[in-house]
């Protein structure tokens, strides 16, 4: 079992000894930790990007598990077809919820209350006073609302939003309420003050917020991207973010990380946060328990969580 974590660290973790389980530390360094086509539980390093994350699949004939740290699998996904079929993929669903919704919720509130401005005003040693936007009273909707959608909402409650629209793959009904369809959206956008983008990246929502998406967000709204780069098109946020018409907060960029001289780094309105909306002290703790589980399980030969592709 190849892990990211020193296994002495990871409380919980069945002893080797009573299941002839065998743990090697794999933290994505250039030498691998064992023969990769002994591994039967790979779990993929975190944040060290899709060549560390595939580099060793063509080789692990014996692999049954592949877990990723982190609530996205699109860095996985194009070494699936080296592995062999029954291969469960799993991803970190309960590990990045706390985090993720506190960033989105930070990022609403210093885009609209203009916190980077009082910043730079500090730095430049001005009173920037004024009036500004508050939350309270606002339309908000979450586009993606899985496990991160849903803690966004938590996060919300207390801040006396005027409604809160949910938009999710396919309709449903949560404790909360109507859960919308993604071919909704024309008719919720135009009425959404702040619009948080929590959606995983697939083939469908590459591209989803494109210029007919942002062109039905109303004048003055905020754009909040928590989801991955991709999902927005830089060339048409860009677009409408240097007329002033919206705003946007963005934790992940297309490209990525942004380069130096990019557009976006001076774009009038804009926030940005370098995609660390998992990158905090709640991510450990919870990554360690998901861990031990999960390995738990495999070991007593029971059910899997959070299994989003079975290799075929």
């Amino acid at each position: 079992m190849w892990l990211p974590v020193p296994a002495d660290e990871i409380d919980g973790l069945p002893a080797p000894s009573a299941t002839g389980l065998a743990y090697r530390f794999w933290d994505g360094g250039p030498d691998f930790p064992a023969d990769p086509a002994d591994c039967a539980f790979y779990a993929v390093p975190y944040m060290k990007g899709m060549e560390v994350a595939i580099r060793p699949l063509a080789a692990m004939k014996s692999v049954r598990v592949v877990q990723t740290l982190s609530a996205g699998i699109d860095h996985v996904e194009p070494g699936l077809d080296l592995l062999p079929a029954g291969v469960r993929l799993c991803n970190a669903k309960g590990v990045h919820e706390a985090s993720t919704a506190e960033l989105a919720l930070a990022l609403v509130l210093a885009s609209l209350r203009g916190i980077p401005g009082f910043v730079r005003g500090q730095d430049a040693e001005q009173w920037r006073a004024g009036f500004y936007p508050s939350l309270a009273d606002k339309s908000v909707l979450i586009v993606g609302y899985g496990s991160i959608g849903a803690a966004v909402e938590d996060r919300l409650a207390p801040f006396e939003c005027a409604r809160v629209a949910r938009v999710a793959r396919s309709a449903r009904t949560t404790e909360r309420g109507e859960v919308r369809a993604l071919t909704d959206l024309p008719v919720l956008l135009p009425d959404a003050d702040v619009v948080i983008v929590s959606t995983p990246l697939t083939d469908r929502t590459k591209g989803l917020v494109g210029a007919d998406f942002l062109s039905r967000m109303k004048d003055g709204a905020l754009l909040v991207n928590i989801a991955r780069g991709p999902v927005v098109d830089t060339k048409a946020l860009l677009a409408e973010v240097e007329t002033g018409r919206i705003t946007a907060a963005l934790d992940v960029t297309d490209p990525e990380p942004l380069p130096a001289g990019h557009p976006l780094w001076h774009a009038r309105g804009v926030l940005i946060s370098p995609h660390v909306g998992g990158s905090t002290s709640a991510f450990m703790p919870r990554a360690k328990r998901l861990l031990a589980d999960q390995v738990a399980r495999f070991a007593a030969g029971e059910a899997l969580r959070n299994v989003v592709v079975t290799t075929g």
